[in-house]
């Protein structure tokens, strides 16, 4: 029976948002149509006094969250209690043309993406679905940075990244998870950012905190929204959970909190209120957040260095581990070296360069020299 109910709201959120992509008005295509008994619209089941229509609301999420326009993926669960996300296709479960599960969604020829509406993310806040965004757009730019942190000191680590936020005069919105065992730190832009440099904010962030905190790591950080620089191949990058779904919602989670992560009363007047970081303050803020540093510890030469900053005082430490007698590196936007050719201790260099938790998983990029890229051997 519960499998048949997610089917149906998957079918009708299918065909909402078909109806939508083709001009079609839908019979809840006016998010005012669909109300509680009491005459009040569902979203108003979060505490509000402010003066925002339904249409408001969902405009303002929209406008924050904004992720990849033309694909969004719908969040599912299985009999056997696994749960996931899948891009919301067009095709899904039609008869002679969906082949689940015999033939798995990134397989099928017969993929039709759907977008994201107004009436998708209004389907999402009063609970009819749960919607994931991917946050690196075609352009491989970006709209918001969000910083996850999921593990048994999640609350403190999160408290003290928004702390830093707030010393680099960076604003912040701290959301509890959806489980609510776990936080999202959110930060949005007033343009489209380069998704790489929105990690740099995002990695520069993290170091002024264990700097601060005098940790060598956030124990609880997990990984930065958007997670990769560009899109990936064949894919759209991760995704992250939209916030304030009802369901999570009603068992407050889901939610904005202050630095007490207690619940703002208003979270559309907070959302309202929020300031977006402009695109010219973002390597202000690196800057400031390193001391003049590059995040990766890669230093920035200024012009009061010395006139040969290449000759130091002392003898440079030596990496703590064999190193091979060649190396293949790619230089394109940054200098690239593949792991797997790169040393046979990577756990001992990957701790002294202080870079393992912000590397892809196959490449490791340390520099920023040019755009012009050539591949040479070290």
């Amino acid at each position: 029976m519960l499998r048949e109910v997610e089917l149906l709201g998957a079918e009708n959120a299918r065909l909402r948002a078909l109806l939508i992509r083709h001009g079609i008005p839908s019979e809840v295509a006016d998010p005012e149509a669909s109300l509680t008994p009491s005459g009040q619209s569902e979203l108003d089941t979060v505490p509000t006094g402010s003066q925002l229509s339904t249409d408001d609301k969902v405009r303002l999420i929209r406008r924050l969250f904004h992720g990849r326009p033309d694909v969004f993926s719908l969040r599912w669960e299985g009999k056997n209690g696994k749960s996931g996300y899948s891009p919301a296709c067009g095709n899904e479960w039609r008869a002679g043309i969906c082949e689940k599960p015999r033939v798995k969604c990134a397989d099928c020829a017969h993929r039709q993406f759907l977008p994201v509406s107004e009436q998708i993310i209004y389907d999402h806040l009063s609970g009819r679905h749960t919607v994931g965004i991917y946050p690196v757009l075609p352009d491989n730019t970006c709209k918001f940075l969000a910083v996850d942190f999921d593990d048994a000191d999640w609350c403190e680590d999160a408290r003290a990244f928004l702390e830093s936020c707030r010393e680099l005069d960076i604003p912040a919105a701290l959301e509890v998870s959806r489980s609510g065992q776990g936080a999202h730190v959110w930060v949005f832009f007033t343009d489209a950012v380069p998704a790489g440099e929105a990690r740099r904010l995002g990695t520069a962030i993290i170091s002024h905190t264990c700097a601060r905190t005098r940790q060598l790591q956030l124990s609880s950080y997990d990984r930065l929204f958007p997670n990769q620089d560009t899109v990936p191949r064949g894919g759209f990058g991760n995704l992250i959970a939209l916030p304030l779904q009802k369901e999570p919602r009603n068992r407050g989670h889901s939610v904005f909190v202050d630095a007490d992560f207690e619940p703002y009363s208003d979270q559309w007047a907070f959302l309202a209120s929020l300031q977006r970081v402009p695109v010219e303050r973002i390597d202000m803020a690196i800057r400031q957040a390193t001391g003049g540093g590059h995040p990766l510890d890669v230093a920035f030469i200024t012009d009061e260095d010395l006139a040969e900053p290449w000759r130091r005082a002392s003898a440079p430490q030596r990496l703590p581990a064999p190193l091979p007698q060649r190396l293949t590196a790619t230089l394109a936007d940054r200098l690239y070296f593949e792991k797997a050719d790169l040393w046979t201790c990577s756990e001992k260099v990957d701790s002294h360069l202080q870079i393992s938790p912000f590397s892809c998983s196959n490449w490791m990029g340390l520099l920023k020299p040019s755009a012009e890229w050539r591949r040479f051997e070290l």
